[in-house]
This record gives structure tokens, sequence and C-alpha cells, in this order.
């Protein structure tokens, strides 16, 4: 829930600083009416798909919205309480590498913990920000012999399978997940689409074995402030062990451990660590 409190107030704030007062957006309209919108950083954080492709463009195939360019890390709050005086951290993986957008973020969390923050509109003041990227992360295979790891779940993690949520991180489906985030981030973001052969890549992880998983499932809910739907974010925490010949997937994989992986990644969920395990 953390980061659900962090992301819910943080775009109407960011409008508020970036954009300009004739923004349709401001309207309730679509921002892709915006002549604009190409030079806001809004769209470019916010709404990248208003950014990218304005009103008629067209949106990569299968995604229905385009993943915002962050990560919210703040799973360690979970549950805390801050008093007076005391301070607390978080964290935000930024992958927009093309445009400076950094202090925007900035700006926007100053003006949001001066409003207040949490159920009980507590108010702070931001005292630092310490940037410690960029990080990168070569995407090449590792051939490094690899036959065992342990991947653990940190934050609820929903991983979707055709249409339906899958109950266990089978390797097939958490690698697919892995390698589609980050191939679209990269795109939209980054250097391009990773230059691989996607189906036999897929098929070479689907036969890889699960071979223990400890794993349980947190059902969580948020409310949207702006349409005041509830919708689930909840998912499975836990670990899977795999076996297999792992080492082609394991550059992914460590990859995810910043972008995250599977539904609602903006909020914190579905963020991994990867190990490789010796005890054969």
């Amino acid at each position: 829930m953390p980061g659900n409190i962090l992301r819910g107030a943080l775009g109407s704030v960011l409008r508020s600083i970036a954009c300009v007062p004739e923004c349709p957006g401001h309207a309730g309209r679509d921002v892709r009416e915006c002549e604009r919108r190409t030079e806001c950083a809004y769209a470019r954080i916010f709404e990248p798909a208003a950014f990218l492709s304005g009103p008629r463009g067209i949106k990569p195939s299968g995604l229905a919205n385009w993943p915002r360019p962050f990560v919210l890390r703040a799973a360690h709050l979970d549950s805390q309480t801050i008093g007076p005086g005391q301070s607390f951290w978080f964290d935000v993986n930024v992958f927009e590498t093309r445009y400076p957008v950094v202090e925007y973020f900035e700006r926007a969390f100053r003006e949001l913990a001066a409003e207040g923050l949490g159920p009980g509109r507590g108010r702070a003041d931001l005292l630092s920000t310490e940037l410690l990227g960029p990080v990168s992360i070569p995407l090449e295979a590792d051939w490094t012999a690899t036959h065992r790891i342990r991947v653990a779940f940190r934050t609820p993690t929903e991983l979707k399978y055709d249409v339906e949520s899958a109950m266990k991180p089978e390797f097939g489906i958490l690698f697919a997940r892995a390698r589609d985030r980050v191939s679209t981030l990269r795109s939209l973001y980054g250097g391009g689409p990773l230059e691989i052969d996607f189906v036999s890549l897929g098929e070479r992880a689907s036969v890889m074995r699960m071979v223990d998983c400890q794993v349980r499932h947190l059902a969580t809910r948020r409310r949207s402030s702006r349409t005041g739907q509830s919708h689930g974010i909840g998912g499975f925490v836990g670990w899977a062990e795999y076996e297999g010949e792992l080492s082609e997937f394991l550059p992914i994989l460590q990859a995810a451990r910043w972008t995250g992986v599977g539904r609602h990644c903006v909020w914190g969920n579905g963020e991994l660590r990867v190990e490789r395990v010796d005890h054969l």
C-alpha cells in the first residue's frame, strides 16, 4: 500500500507542475487532445500513450495502455507509522533515458509531501534526493553454467497467462512476462526492442522445471481517487526454484529486478530477486 499512497496523488501534482493551464487534461478531457503534449513532462511520465501517439496514434501490439517509465519501491514502509521528526525514504526506478525527467519527480514529491501523505495526510519535507544511476544491465546471454535458480517475489505479483492470472509462477510464464516488459520499456524509452527470437526463446523457457514453490496469495485493493472505482492489486509473494539450462534467461530476469514483472508494477508490485542456487 505505500506505493499506492505515493502513486495515488503523484499524477495530479505532476500535472499541476508540468501542464500549461489550457491543457484539456485539467478539464477532465483526453490529454492526447493537447497540442503541446510532445513537449509535456506530465505526458511523458504519466500518460506516455498521449505523448508518443497523439489522438490517432497506434499502440504497441497487445497493449491496451503503454507502461509508464517508472516504478516505485516503498514496500519496506508497509504498516509503518512515521512519527513527527522521523525520516523515511523510498526508491523510484526511472526508465526514460531520452528526456530529463528526474527534476519533475523531485518537484512533484516535494509538493506532494508538503500537501500530506497517507490516511492522516501527514505533512513532510523532502530533505534530499540521491541519484544512484544510471544502471545498465547487459542483455546478452550469460553463458556461465547455471542449472538452478531461486526467484523471490518480494511484493504481490500477478502474472497473466492468456486471459487468466497464473496461480503459480511457472518458469515459461514468468520469463515471458519479464521478456515482454523489458522489451517494451526498451522500445519506448531506450535503445529499441530486443533483437531476439521471441518464439524460440519462449519455447526453450517453457521446458524449464519448477522444482519447488513456496508462495502465498495476498488480496489487496485500491480505490481510484479520480474515478472512484475499486480494483484488485494483489498477487502472490514467496519464492520458487527452477532447474534446467537457465543461463540464457538470467539477463532478462536480472533486468526485471529493476522493472518489475506482471501487473501494477508502477505501484511496486512484481518486485523480484534472482539468485543462483548451488545445492544440487
